[in-house]
């Protein structure tokens, strides 16, 4: 007899306000549902990090990200079509102060998460380690005290290990212009061609 598929114990335990430990396309992520605040006050201790420090919230679907923020322009619409899914983090603006606990303020990180993994909801968003730590690229390198506090964890094999790529699109409606904040998983030259073309 098998149990129930991963993303149905995440949406599970996401739904419930939990905390599950998910391998993405870059390195081992905590998360939690992003408008819960006793989830994310939990997940900010789990992690030891200040709950003002901003976190990026993720979807699992381009089309879920782009209807959960209509506001954005679309020069702004058309940069994420070119880079989402995938291992880059876009700050965007962020008007209508819509997922105020990620605490980006005029700024929300975002993420489209390219894995097989639905939680059925925006989660909260950041690495599987302590402030200021390694980030894991195995469930195994998640420190124990992380993995023993979340509600789920789930094996999903050895990933890369770099984490994302952020960049600013603050700017990109009205100027045109971007920049990277960290340079991550997805190269500059691979960044600014996604860019250029869209």
């Amino acid at each position: 007899m098998t149990g129930p598929p991963p993303e149905a114990s995440l949406a599970a335990v996401i739904a419930a306000g939990g905390i599950a430990v998910i391998g993405t396309d870059t390195v081992y992520g905590l998360c939690c549902d992003a408008v819960r605040a006793d989830a994310v006050a939990r997940l900010a201790a789990l992690k030891g990090r200040s709950p003002d420090k901003p976190s990026a919230v993720a979807f699992f679907a381009l089309e879920a990200a782009l209807e959960a923020l209509p506001e954005l322009g679309a020069r702004t619409r058309a940069a994420l079509r070119a880079l989402l899914p995938g291992p880059v983090t876009v700050l965007v603006p962020n008007p209508a102060a819509r997922f105020a606990l990620a605490g980006g303020g005029e700024l929300l990180g975002v993420r489209v998460i390219d894995a097989p993994l639905d939680p059925g909801r925006p989660v909260l968003l950041t690495s599987a380690n302590r402030s200021g730590g390694s980030e894991a690229r195995t469930l195994a390198e998640v420190p124990r005290q992380i993995r023993a506090g979340a509600e789920l964890s789930l094996d999903c094999g050895e990933l890369p290990g770099t984490p994302s790529t952020v960049v600013d699109l603050g700017a990109l409606e009205a100027t045109g212009s971007w920049r990277i904040v960290r340079e991550g998983a997805l190269a500059r030259r691979d960044l600014e061609r996604a860019l250029v073309g869209s």
